[in-house]
């Protein structure tokens, strides 16, 4: 294990699959986590959320930080304040042991007449360009070159959907959601080579945590596989495990719930 490593979930403070992440990296590893939220209640009030089910767990371990996916000032800030928490703590040589990038929305048009410009705008931001501009400003904070004696390889993980798959694409519909975890899936597998290329110690993947029972799914908990409806903690604890278990020969793919490949 690397000097100083450390969780990042974004966003990850204060519902679904995020908060359900972080509370299990809380409560199953000795790991500091680093999770942001976008909201205007104070970091007190909802770091005292994510702990009042966790009375074993040290609140030391965890930290915040203030981010919005529809801005890179943001974003660029967000990474900003993650580098001065570090410093502060004289964690000069922390970096990422593993990274889940959540951020997603969801307008499921049936036909081309139910497109919508702010819809698919906003799809595009949260479910494309916010992951590309985490990749952009949180980076920095991988295991550089000189680090040589990692066990296994940094985790940087998107959650993308298998609606993504343009192969597995067969009953049509949800075009802005689909369209746009397509396009999650290439910069993810983008990144990956950059990684590699560079050749430094992490991967990145995305994964699938099937129909997980949160407010973007509300709709469709009904219709969904029963083997593929997760409630939020036993979703984190699947993507979580999958990911953990990768090696580098996984590297640049989706995956999903039960460690199965998605098609492209």
């Amino acid at each position: 294990m690397p000097p100083n490593p450390f969780v990042l979930i974004t966003p990850g403070a204060t519902r679904g699959l995020g908060i359900a992440l972080t509370r299990q990296f809380l409560s199953t590893t000795n790991l500091p986590v680093y999770c942001s939220h976008r909201t205007e209640a104070s970091d007190e009030s909802i770091k005292n959320n994510i702990m009042k089910d966790l009375p074993d767990v040290d609140p030391g371990r965890l930290d915040l930080l203030k981010l919005d996916l529809t801005s890179e000032d943001s974003i660029r800030s967000a990474a900003d304040t993650l580098a001065e928490k570090l410093e502060k703590k004289g964690l000069s040589d922390a970096y990422i042991h593993t990274a889940f990038v959540t951020g997603g929305v969801l307008f499921p048009e049936k036909s081309p007449a139910q497109l919508d410009w702010d819809h698919l705008h906003e799809s595009f931001q949260i479910n494309t360009i916010s992951h590309l501009l985490t990749m952009k400003h949180f980076s920095r904070f991988l295991p550089p070159l000189s680090q040589k004696d990692l066990p296994a390889p940094a985790k940087w993980a998107h959650v993308s959907a298998r609606v993504g798959s343009i192969s597995d694409n067969h009953r049509g519909g949800w075009w802005s959601y689909r369209c746009s975890k397509a396009a999650l899936n290439q910069a993810i597998k983008t990144f990956d080579i950059y990684l590699e290329q560079h050749k430094l110690q992490a991967i990145c993947v995305g994964v699938h945590p099937g129909t997980v029972k949160t407010d973007l799914s509300r709709g469709f908990w009904e219709s969904a596989a029963r083997n593929e409806l997760f409630e939020p903690k036993d979703a984190a604890t699947n993507l979580i495990d999958v990911v953990e278990n990768l090696s580098t020969k996984q590297r640049g793919k989706v995956w999903d719930w039960a460690g199965q490949k998605v098609p492209w």
